[in-house]
């Protein structure tokens, strides 16, 4: 019994250095764009016999735009970061740089107050672990960069301190085949 599963991860809601942590935006300009340019690779996917977003309006959206039709599943919500919720990386690091060192070096702690790097990781892997493993199940799964950067994590059982250094691109999609805890791990990056 196994399962096929693809991430796609959200198009932009904001230029790179401008994202904020558990960010609530739809998407921007850019993001459009992006989703029509990628659109002729991804819209394939809407066949998937299930198809499930993250609860953002950028997943959502993402997902509205392919023709996924996606149902939003709050397993797959973005990482807690409790009061840096609505900051940016430079804004947190400029007031509390001893905190995101210690949140960088750490994957067990939460300085922001939030859900610690492992519990995230282990709430992403209990979601893929507990799809339906009908064989040849297909399922696809618009979500933030970083749950898509999550489910690599924990597909690979590489140390959660890896999560740091996948870059996932808007749109790029991830390909997770297999059943609860064997996956077999496809990633592509978006046109």
């Amino acid at each position: 019994m196994s399962v096929r599963i693809t991430m796609v991860a959200a198009a932009r809601s904001a230029p790179l250095l401008a994202e904020r942590f558990d960010d609530d935006r739809p998407l921007d300009h850019a993001g459009w764009h992006e989703v029509q340019l990628a659109a002729h690779a991804l819209v394939p996917l809407s066949a998937a016999e299930l198809r499930y977003c993250s609860p953002t309006p950028r997943s959502r959206a993402t997902g509205d735009a392919l023709g996924f039709a996606p149902m939003a599943q709050p397993a797959l919500r973005d990482c807690d970061m409790g009061r840096w919720r609505g900051c940016t990386l430079a804004e947190v690091t400029a007031r509390e740089p001893e905190a995101v060192d210690t949140w960088l070096a750490d994957p067990r702690s939460a300085p922001h107050g939030g859900e610690p790097l492992l519990a995230f990781i282990t709430r992403i892997g209990g979601w893929l672990d507990t799809r339906p493993a009908d064989d040849g199940g297909v399922i696809v799964a618009v979500a933030e960069p970083a749950v898509v950067r999550a489910a690599l994590v924990y597909a690979l059982k590489a140390p959660p301190s890896s999560f740091w250094n996948v870059d996932v691109r808007p749109l790029s999609t991830l390909t997770l085949t297999g059943m609860p805890s064997r996956w077999s791990v496809r990633l592509l990056t978006a046109a």
